[in-house]
């Protein structure tokens, strides 16, 4: 029987119905200010914000609640700006002539920012907590974000203009990429034809020498005549796939590192489906980084490997290494972690959606059985930076009928990977929720009471400043838990734009210090370098690297031959 074809009338019903609901709540909610309480007695509790955000949240109700609502509102608008109304500031929603030009839309923009600014001030002496005046920030940013007059067609200049321009072909093409992206169930950021795994992103060469459920190892070949003999183990995010790390020839982390004769490992995580869904926190450690760290060190022949880890990677690394220190195993070498949290006291806005409730929930549904989907992930990472990764490519798309450029890094933004519930429940509950990992037996992790003080090999310790996923205090915090030697860089930029900042572009700015007491101290005393830190992490890398021997002729071994060429098929998998 043949799937029943969306109806795209229907579906814009719903969203607009979505849109309604927001508005009864922003004209009762925080939009007001409430009376301050009595002497001795609590505030009034704010509207349920959780609720309400997944509302919102909710794929189906959050991409065309804007279209009529904001088109009456705005268009109401037009005659004269809000009394008051600030200069706008530098906004690239309305950076074009267009609105300059034209008062009538000059106005328009100046009412709506000076409406956001009012929201932004209404919220900020609201008596509540700061935790509810946070969740109501991020709910009220996407409302105010989606009411953008930039995200309309009647009140967005440069698309009337380009529909008049197009003789109204713009349009069509608009409403075709509209109706595709509908189909696919998400808004297109790039061209995915442009681009195929194992063909012109993840082409440093090498070979899978190892698999199992959940994990392919690879091993990357020598270009160099001679390898340290300590071996490094990347251990990259579960969330996404590895390539991030070896996205182009000229800014992979693990070229890179090759290139500076380090025999490189790398864990490629399976797209977990169906027949994984059982698996649990444990497993992945297990089954992934302490599997990874054995084979790694039968292949190579080495005494102890040299480790890094990525976001999610590094807690799954920095775990592993605790159930290895409680077991008296001697394996490693050094530890890098690049962008991760261990104490989670402070995870940003991220930490906004978690609460008791939600997690229950999780667990109820998913926690002893079945897959947290990418794609609802993915829509998570992209509210946090609506006006980056949703509303321009609504814009682009939809309005003015022109369709995405191929983009490596949004190609890699996109291609899911699904996380088995187990799994994701506990890691939801003891850090998210509970923050429980960085307390010394907090958690009991494969059978062992886990300390990560317990960890006192050298470690590497990276952030990034402008980091909106991680927040680079918070990494900060791991120097403290940490019981080896630590070194802290932090770099410029983001979550993923700090960590890829490959030399040769002589891009960026980095920071150099000794540890401090806290993490603005420590940046009151650093020095500030110019370019890329990763010459002072692969200076750092080699000192706990061994001798120089001479490069195997061939990767694997008699035990673990060469499965198939690199990236694998787990890398190339789509999330079922």
């Amino acid at each position: 029987m043949a799937a029943p074809t969306p109806d795209p009338s229907k579906w814009l019903t719903d969203l607009l119905a979505g849109q309604q609901e927001m508005f009864r709540i922003l004209g009762a909610g925080v939009g007001t200010t409430a009376p301050p309480a009595e002497p001795g007695e609590a505030a009034a509790a704010p509207p349920p914000a959780l609720p309400f955000m997944s509302h919102w949240l909710d794929g189906s109700k959050a991409m065309q609640a804007w279209q009529q609502q904001a088109t009456s509102w705005w268009a109401g608008a037009l005659p004269g700006a809000i009394p008051g109304a600030p200069t706008p500031v530098a906004d690239r929603r309305f950076a074009g002539d267009a609105w300059r030009n034209d008062p009538r839309f000059d106005a328009l923009s100046r009412s709506y920012l000076g409406l956001s600014e009012g929201v932004r001030q209404n919220l900020a002496v609201a008596p509540l907590d700061e935790r509810s005046k946070a969740q109501w920030g991020f709910v009220l940013r996407q409302i105010v974000d989606a009411l953008s007059p930039a995200n309309c067609l009647a009140t967005n200049p440069e698309a009337l203009q380009t529909a008049l321009d197009s003789g109204g072909s713009s349009l069509v093409e608009g409403m075709r990429l509209f109706v595709q992206d509908f189909a696919r169930g998400r808004i297109s950021m790039t061209d995915d034809s442009a681009f195929e795994v194992g063909r012109n992103v993840a082409t440093t060469p090498g070979s899978v020498v190892f698999e199992n459920e959940l994990i392919q190892l690879i091993q990357y070949a020598p270009t160099t005549p001679k390898v340290h003999e300590r071996p490094l183990l990347i251990v990259p995010p579960c969330i996404n796939k590895f390539y991030i790390l070896d996205l182009q020839p000229d800014n992979s982390l693990v070229a890179h590192a090759v290139a500076q004769g380090h025999t490189v490992f790398l864990i490629s995580w399976r797209n977990v489906g169906p027949e994984q869904a059982k698996l649990g926190w444990d497993d992945y450690l297990e089954q992934g980084v302490m599997q990874a760290i054995g084979v790694a060190l039968a292949v190579s022949g080495a005494d102890r490997v040299n480790t890094l880890g990525f976001c999610i990677g590094g807690t799954l690394l920095a775990s592993a290494l605790a159930v290895l220190a409680a077991r008296g195993e001697d394996q490693v070498a050094s530890l890098t972690l690049l962008t991760t949290m261990l104490d989670f006291s402070d995870t940003g806005e991220l930490g906004l959606m978690v609460s008791e409730q939600a997690v229950a929930a999780r667990e109820a549904s998913i926690g002893h059985g079945g897959l947290l989907k990418g794609r609802e992930l993915a829509q998570v990472f992209a509210a946090l930076r609506a006006n980056d990764l949703i509303w321009p490519y609504v814009v682009n798309g939809y309005l003015k009928g022109k369709a995405p450029p191929a983009f490596d890094l949004l190609f890699w933004n996109g291609d899911d990977t699904n996380l088995p519930g187990p799994m994701y429940c506990w890691y939801l509950r003891n850090t998210y929720l509970e923050n429980r990992l960085c307390e010394p037996g907090g958690t009991v992790q494969c059978g062992e009471p886990v300390d990560l003080g317990q960890i006192t090999v050298p470690a590497f310790v990276y952030a990034s400043r402008e980091d909106h996923i991680v927040p680079w205090q918070t990494a900060y915090a791991s120097t403290r838990l940490l019981g080896g030697d630590v070194r802290f860089v932090l770099g410029a930029s983001g979550h993923i734009a700090g960590v890829i900042n490959p030399p040769a572009k002589k891009k960026r700015n980095h920071w150099v210090g000794g540890v401090a007491d806290d993490a603005e101290q420590w940046l009151d005393r650093a020095q500030d370098m110019p370019g890329s830190w990763w010459p002072v992490w692969v200076t750092w890398l080699d000192s706990h690297a061994g001798r120089l021997v001479a490069a195997p002729k061939s990767v694997g071994s008699r035990k673990h031959k060469p499965i198939e060429p690199a990236p694998g098929r787990y890398a190339q998998a789509k999330a079922p």
